[in-house]
């Protein structure tokens, strides 16, 4: 297997692009463990959308198909297209529940 890039859209091969990024990325997923341990010390209880959707995009990263940053983002987005009249909070949530709105 050749280490030569094979995307004009990326400048490094493989092992320039582990060697850049590795160590980050690494510490992005200790991290990514200890916020599911703190989820699990917390207790039993139903996932909420969150983390149902937090889940299913772990199993994303995972699938070793493509495009997982799109797939991911779409997941975690509000398909939605018409407006709604009035915000339900202040803040984002970071997932799209799909009960919102649904009585």
């Amino acid at each position: 297997m050749s280490d030569a890039p094979t995307n004009a859209a990326c400048p490094m091969n493989r092992t320039q692009v582990v060697d850049a990024y590795f160590m980050e990325h690494r510490a992005r997923i200790l991290d990514l463990a200890a916020f599911l341990d703190r989820v699990d010390r917390a207790g039993p209880g139903a996932d909420d959308f969150r983390m149902q959707a937090f889940r299913a995009a772990v199993a994303i990263l995972g699938d070793g198909r493509t495009e997982r940053a799109r797939r991911v983002l779409e997941l975690l987005s509000d398909p939605s297209t018409e407006p709604i009249a009035k915000a339900g909070m202040k803040g984002a949530t970071g997932a799209h529940d799909p009960k919102a709105g649904k009585a």
